[in-house]
């Protein structure tokens, strides 16, 4: 029994290095170390900061998501850049918890595969509960973030918010990281692989035309910090995932997930929270418990916390942030996605 539950943890990492390290992790790291190097501090703070309105900040950080074709873990090492750059924490978290459920690709894909009713819903309310998750951990941790703010320190770029240059090393990154998913979509994975290393090729060879060495080298030594940071603790939680969806017992799950109660709402969060999902393929697994009985509040609320949590997301934002807020983040976006189900099952879809 033990080593076939080793066996699961190993396929399960195993599976993931194969089909989502070189076409979503590496290019998530990339733009997270680009956005260190490139962006100036300044703008990062001016609209997304602290002292930035939040009529501005956290609609940005929500309607970003949607162009970010990246699961619970790729989003982070972008999120955690934001952060470290200069952004507050509010605009930061609602990052991470919309951009796995709202992104253009997972949302086309869940009204083909659910209907656009439950599309719909979703990303209504994926963006309405991140707008309390950024108020919640604002104010959770207001004054941490005021001694960030008043701490800040003079940009080295002296006031320039951000050369033409870096621009477009910004959009060939994000291009890097979109176009894999986007056009390979239904493709085989080499595909996928054959896309990125173009798209790459592409962006290496402008940054090593336009940038100096030494930014290049910054450019670098601030994506291998998110790397060292961020995927050792990854590949320990995909192995736990792979443990555990070897012992979940299936037919117990779809038992309890029927109607649209409270109590099946929570346990279809719970289970969301805990389950990893690669983009996009929450929906057919929704759609399989569907069809054995699940009802569409709990299914809603496992299409929120799915996306947005997995047990490999809460132990890197442990690591990345601290106990305290990912504790506060989990226990909200839980919640929230539990509240957002259980009404929506018991009103637009009673």
């Amino acid at each position: 029994m033990l080593t076939e539950l080793l066996y699961a943890g190993m396929d399960a990492i195993k599976e993931y290095v194969a089909l989502h390290v070189i076409t979503c992790l590496i290019p998530a790291f990339l733009l997270a170390g680009a956005m260190i190097t490139f962006i100036s501090r300044d703008t990062v703070i001016r609209y997304m900061g602290f002292e930035a309105r939040k009529s501005v900040a956290f609609p940005l950080a929500a309607i970003s998501g949607i162009f970010l074709a990246v699961c619970s873990c790729t989003v982070i090492p972008i999120a955690a850049g934001i952060y470290r750059r200069g952004g507050s924490i509010g605009p930061a978290f609602i990052l991470l918890w919309t951009a796995p459920a709202t992104n253009l690709l997972a949302l086309i894909y869940t009204g083909a595969v659910l209907g656009m009713d439950v599309a719909a819903v979703r990303v209504a309310a994926a963006v309405s509960t991140a707008f309390v998750v950024g108020l919640v951990m604002l104010y959770a941790f207001s004054g941490e973030e005021k001694e960030r703010s008043s701490a800040k320190t003079p940009d080295i770029r002296q006031g320039r918010i951000m050369g033409r240059e870096d621009i477009v090393i910004l959009i060939l990154l994000l291009l890097t990281l979109l176009l894999p998913n986007y056009l390979g979509v239904g493709r085989p994975y080499l595909h996928k692989v054959a896309i990125f290393l173009v798209a790459l090729g592409v962006t290496l060879a402008y940054v090593y035309a336009k940038k100096e060495t030494d930014e290049i080298k910054e450019w670098l030594h601030e994506t291998w910090w998110f790397v060292r940071l961020i995927f050792p603790m990854l590949m320990v939680g995909v192995f736990i995932v792979g443990i555990i969806g070897a012992i979940l017992p299936e037919d117990w799950i779809t038992a309890y997930l029927g109607g649209s109660g409270i109590s099946p709402t929570f346990l279809a969060s719970l289970i969301g929270a805990v389950s990893y999902f690669a983009t996009l393929t929450e929906a057919p697994f929704v759609h399989t418990l569907m069809e054995l009985g699940m009802g569409k509040g709990p299914a809603l609320a496992l299409l929120l916390a799915g996306p947005g949590l997995s047990l490999p997301n809460m132990v890197v934002i442990t690591r990345v942030f601290g106990f305290k807020k990912a504790a506060i983040y989990i226990t909200t976006t839980v919640i929230l996605a539990t509240i957002a189900g259980f009404v929506a099952g018991n009103t637009i879809w009673r």
